[in-house]
């Protein structure tokens, strides 16, 4: 697959592997997400690209010495007692300044405990360094721990720390080739991993792939949310149960307490370790302080996790005993529907790159309302100008049916009169539209096509 959107940490990369003085540089991030690609498109032929395993410290400094001697011939016939000795002796055989990449670096750490205090006492002589270090890990807990927190040993090394973040959905449609409608429904499936695009590319169409990798038990990503959890969860039951809660419609803390019989105060731990991996997010109406727990809802924030969570848990019975053509029935169904939360969530992230007579805007929320003479009234978007004197106030549809836009915004513009947060504001009402059979002029109906647009100046 295509390298993609990845240039500015790409440039930021090699600039500073090029800078001429030793750096120690971080990369973390999701496991698939495209971390060694990143590096690997940086890395020369005579740099060292080493990806630790699971096996123990004395083979695991046996195959990195053997990797080692491809730029260092017999490097691998001396049998090192410690890391310090075999990364010293690297240091004095080196002719030229080289990069060297540790990957899945929190293998190497488990198989030996002591290894971030050598590198931190090799960092402490960084002038006489002959190459860059590059340690990169999938275990965003781990990674925190070995080198991000305060108390660890390589805390403040660092010359660089890149977090690796999925990729934008605009890109997606580069990769596939496809129309910005079938872009969004790919993205709601797939997200923003690269591997899982790739996976994609494998199978002739959307359904084909998801019934090939996904709703089958030989499936390659059947099993993907376990491995994810693996990486960063002590308990995967817990964090399984959660997500599968959420996506069942029990989004408020008392909710998830309650169908687990447990206090609302013991999920504080696993929901926020949840939330700081990009998991869940947790939603609050616009306006709303951000400490109002009452009012908040937890909703599930990756799209792949998402549509598993929605349509491969509920049906594992059906993919057990091999019955995808089945269990893809039953999505399609209600896929325009689920599709249409996506395509909600990427409206609002526009927003903030939407310009409306020379009127930019803050980052918009939803909001709605359960008590009082509004109650059960929503609005999938809201936004503050940059200035304050303006309330973009947005619906967004998706569905093959055609709308009356003027009917829509007239729908809109009533809601937004009873907004308690609208007062002495001027509000601009917006549309989000899967299609529209008329030629569209209007900058405040805007399609998938000009979200996709606006998302890839991100």
């Amino acid at each position: 697959m295509q390298f993609v959107n990845r240039e500015s940490e790409k440039e930021r990369l090699k600039s500073r592997l090029q800078s001429g003085t030793s750096s120690f540089i971080v990369i973390y991030g999701r496991r698939r997400c495209g971390k060694s690609r990143l590096i690997k498109e940086v890395l020369t032929p005579d740099d060292i690209y080493f990806i630790a395993d699971q096996t123990e410290a004395i083979q695991q400094r046996f195959l990195f010495s053997t990797v080692i001697s491809r730029i260092i011939t017999g490097f691998d016939k001396i049998k090192y007692p410690d890391w310090e000795t075999l990364f010293e002796m690297l240091n004095v055989r080196l002719e030229r300044k080289i990069t060297i990449c540790l990957d899945e670096f929190p293998y190497l750490v488990k198989s030996a405990p002591e290894l971030p205090s050598v590198l931190q006492k090799i960092l402490e002589q960084k002038d006489q360094l002959k190459y860059n270090l590059v340690v990169c890990g999938s275990s965003q807990q781990l990674m925190h721990g070995l080198v991000l927190d305060s108390s660890a040993p390589l805390f403040g090394r660092t010359d660089e720390i890149m977090k690796i973040k999925p990729i934008d959905a605009p890109y997606l449609q580069d990769v596939l080739g496809c129309t910005a409608i079938e872009a969004i429904e790919e993205y709601s499936v797939w997200g923003g991993i690269p591997r899982y695009w790739e996976l994609r590319l494998t199978r002739p169409d959307l359904f084909e792939a998801l019934k090939y990798h996904l709703l089958t038990s030989q499936g390659v990503l059947y099993d993907e949310p376990l491995r994810l959890f693996l990486d960063d969860m002590r308990d995967t039951v817990h964090s399984f149960t959660i997500l599968t809660l959420i996506a069942s419609g029990c989004h408020r803390l008392s909710e998830i307490a309650g169908r687990l019989g447990k206090p609302a105060t013991h999920l504080s731990v696993p929901l926020d370790k949840l939330l700081k991996l990009g998991y869940i997010e947790r939603e609050l109406p616009f306006a709303e302080n951000y400490k109002n727990i009452k009012k908040s809802l937890y909703k599930i924030a990756d799209p792949f996790l998402k549509f598993y969570f929605n349509f491969v848990v509920p049906n594992r019975s059906f993919i057990e005993t091999e019955q995808p053509d089945a269990v893809a029935e039953r999505i399609r169904n209600h896929f325009s529907e689920y599709v249409s939360q996506i395509w909600e969530k990427l409206c609002r992230q526009a927003v903030s790159y939407i310009t409306i007579d020379g009127v930019t805007f803050n980052p918009a929320m939803r909001w709605w309302t359960n008590g009082g003479k509004q109650s059960g009234m929503e609005l999938d978007v809201v936004a503050d100008s940059t200035d304050g004197k303006f309330l973009l106030v947005g619906e967004c549809k998706w569905s093959e049916k055609t709308f009356n836009i003027k009917e829509l915004v007239s729908e809109v513009e009533n809601k937004a009169s009873t907004l308690p947060f609208a007062g002495g504001k001027t509000v601009i009402p917006i549309l989000f539209l899967k299609q529209h059979k008329e030629k569209n002029h209007n900058s405040r109906v805007l399609f998938p096509h000009d979200v996709l647009s606006l998302l890839r100046k991100i």
